[in-house]
């Protein structure tokens, strides 16, 4: 591992202590309270509350949220991800497209992030639930930039087309790990397969940027890390962004190493290096961190 992160004296324990560098003040403001009521007016889930992301406050404060679809009960059960598990979830409701669009609309979003929940119970695991929701915010939000995290649909690129028919910006499903670590951290999901539909996506040419995430801190190495950045630039993707996973319950795999900062900037310059065309990297960084931000200028300036 590199000389730049913080390993525990055991690594089967886990780590203790947060350095300084993951200490943040809490935001304030009633920007929190105001979007919080958004998402409760018109009963839908996000991915800042069911993941527990540390971001999530902050994001509410700047009247923004990752939007969680089909329901917060998920067909996988990985490792690493704290929302609840079902091998029968609720069936998709219906007006949740509606729904999706008006709360974006109320917020004044200039780009949605929409997630998912996997669906492997549904024939289509969900992909006509997520092109109707693309739909649904074009009708009700002008000029509304769309990034989709979805589940890899099983590795069925059909299923793939029906969202990115729906012509979203961004198409994101995250690697989530190295390839060492993939079985461990993650349930059903394969770390080829997910390389497999991130290179259709690009070559559908249905999509402006193609992105996936990768987590760190579960015991992988630079060299690990550095590996995943070549395999996900050969896929195609436009956008990759990793981060420092902390353990979001004790019944959830362990963080085994606190990155430091530096690191981070190791991977993002190495991406930078070889082409990918946007790295983001930090301690805090989320697949949908600050994607508001940065994604409509990006989507402006490819066409």
């Amino acid at each position: 591992m590199s000389k730049l992160n913080i390993l525990p004296e055991n690594p089967e324990e886990g780590v203790g202590r947060f350095p300084s560098w993951l200490h943040r003040k809490l935001p304030t403001g009633g920007q929190i309270f105001k979007t919080n009521a958004i998402v409760d007016k018109y009963k839908l889930n996000t991915v800042c509350e069911e993941a527990k992301c540390p971001n999530r406050l902050e994001c509410f404060t700047k009247k923004t949220a990752t939007f969680l679809a089909l329901g917060k009960e998920c067909t996988r059960n990985c490792g690493f991800c704290s929302i609840d598990f079902s091998k029968t979830p609720k069936a998709p409701e219906a007006d949740e497209p509606e729904r999706i669009a008006l709360s974006v609309k109320e917020l004044g979003l200039k780009h949605a992030v929409i997630t998912m929940v996997a669906r492997d119970d549904l024939p289509d695991q969900g992909a006509g639930q997520i092109a109707a929701i693309i739909r649904a915010i074009r009708k009700e939000n002008e000029g509304v930039t769309i990034e989709v995290l979805t589940s890899d649909f099983g590795g069925d690129v059909k299923l793939l087309y029906i969202a990115l028919d729906a012509k979203p910006e961004i198409f994101n499903h995250n690697i989530e790990t190295v390839r060492d670590l993939s079985s461990r951290v993650r349930h059903k999901a394969e770390y080829d397969r997910t390389l497999s539909i991130l290179k259709a996506a690009k070559e559908s040419q249905k999509v402006v940027f193609v992105k996936s995430g990768i987590m760190v801190g579960l015991g992988e190495t630079e060299t690990q890390v550095k590996e995943t950045i070549d395999d996900l630039a050969k896929a195609g993707c436009d956008i990759i962004t990793i981060g420092q996973y902390l353990q979001p319950d004790r019944n959830k795999l362990r963080v085994k190493t606190f990155v430091h900062p530096d690191q981070f900037k190791v991977y993002e310059e190495y991406g930078r290096k070889i082409g990918v065309r946007h790295m983001y990297c930090g301690p805090f960084v989320r697949s949908s961190y600050n994607a508001n931000l940065f994604a409509p200028g990006m989507v402006i300036n490819s066409h």
